[in-house]
């Protein structure tokens, strides 16, 4: 658990960081920044898509994810609560949402976030999540940069998403399988892509309103267990 807690330090020291560091930059400069994390954040989620669905055995089931997940989000009303609580710390609503959806995805999603917890619960391995503490840390410093201190409150979703799976690993260690973490990544994969579009203004994807799609293959393997 010390690896979690310090991934959760990683990232709110890095959106201090990167907040402090954002009165000292021009605008100019941090267009430019914004404009090159959109473009990071497209070409890193199609690789962690394309790269996975090479692996999957079910090349259909991001879609159904990726459609029941919307539409729970969408009912959920995500992006506009999401909006209305970002409001008022002196980025606008809109833009602070963005930028928390926007680093939930960067920092959560993938072999590091998600095999790392179970690494460190099975084996007390934790090479994986000192990895991800590092680059969350240094991703955290150019989005608080462009976003604003609001995006610290991603160091609670980190470290309960990092939790989760360490837990799930104690209580249940055969439900963490590869086939899981390959789905997950894909539709992860997606929704990060989304938001790199999102970013560069490109297409407002709603992305927060997608975000429980990630969960849907976790219940997709739960149900098939069950049968």
């Amino acid at each position: 658990m010390f690896a979690i807690f310090l991934n959760f330090l990683a990232v709110a020291i890095g959106s201090l960081i990167g907040a402090i560091a954002k009165r000292g930059i021009r605008e100019k400069y941090l267009t430019v920044m914004n404009t090159a994390m959109g473009l990071c954040a497209l070409v890193l989620g199609i690789n962690v898509a394309m790269a996975n669905m090479q692996r999957t055995a079910m090349p259909v089931l991001f879609i159904c994810c990726m459609s029941l997940g919307g539409l729970i989000g969408t009912w959920l009303k995500l992006d506009y609560h999401i909006e209305q609580l970002t409001r008022g710390d002196g980025t606008t609503g809109n833009s602070l949402s963005q930028g928390i959806t926007t680093a939930v995805l960067l920092c959560c999603v993938g072999t590091l976030s998600m095999m790392g917890p179970v690494l460190s619960a099975l084996k007390g391995d934790d090479t994986y999540l000192l990895t991800a503490a590092v680059l969350n840390g240094v991703t955290m410093i150019v989005l608080a940069s462009s976003y604003g201190i609001g995006v610290i409150v991603t160091s609670v979703i980190v470290f309960l998403w990092q939790g989760f799976f360490y837990a799930l690993a104690v209580l249940s260690a055969d439900f963490i399988s590869d086939e899981l973490v390959c789905e997950t990544s894909i539709v992860g994969g997606i929704l990060i892509a989304a938001a790199g579009l999102g970013i560069l203004n490109i297409k407002d994807c709603k992305t927060a309103n997608l975000l429980p799609a990630l969960l849907m293959p976790l219940l997709y393997f739960f149900v098939k267990g069950l049968l």
